[in-house]
């Protein structure tokens, strides 16, 4: 008796199926992995500069050091934020400037805010009278990397110094 073997053919649609199938496998365990090896950045108030006073409020200038532990750049794609001091909201908006911090770096970002004197007054008195006030400043990033795309929140607070800079 003569065993009959069967040759298998492949339809051009299957293997096409099981190539986008292990492409999307592929693809879901790097991002995966992404993930899980991305390292949140560190953000540290450095100065304010008033830029601006009016009869309600004004506007001034947050600079913000962004630090990448990554060992590649980030590619910020957008930035929203809101800055407490002594925890009164002084002010929240989008960046909607690109920017890059460099990989194992650090980036001075600079975040506009419009504030009105109520929000403002607590701050004031706070670094008149002890020359220091408490800060928050929070958020989320949205940054482009090898592996794709990751929006993740940041939260960070600190006290600053007139005199001293940030602690």
């Amino acid at each position: 008796m003569k065993t009959q073997q069967r040759t298998r053919r492949w339809t051009p649609r299957a293997v096409m199926m099981i190539t986008i199938g292990l492409g999307v496998a592929v693809t879901a365990a790097c991002s995966t992995l992404g993930r899980a090896t991305f390292k949140e950045p560190g953000v540290q108030l450095r100065e304010f500069t008033i830029t601006g006073l009016g009869l309600t409020g004004g506007s001034v200038d947050v600079m913000l050091q962004v630090h990448n532990p990554n060992g590649y750049k980030l590619d910020a794609l957008k930035m929203t934020y809101q800055v407490d001091v002594d925890s009164i909201k002084l002010g929240d908006g989008e960046l909607d400037g690109r920017f890059v911090v460099p990989e194992k770096d650090s980036a001075i970002v600079r975040l506009p805010i419009r504030f009105t004197y109520a929000g403002l007054g607590a701050a004031g008195r706070s670094m008149l009278n002890a020359g220091t006030i408490n800060y928050r400043v929070r958020g989320d990033f949205t940054v482009a990397t090898p592996i794709g795309n990751f929006t993740r929140p940041y939260d960070q607070r600190g006290r600053y110094s007139s005199v001293a800079g940030n602690r």
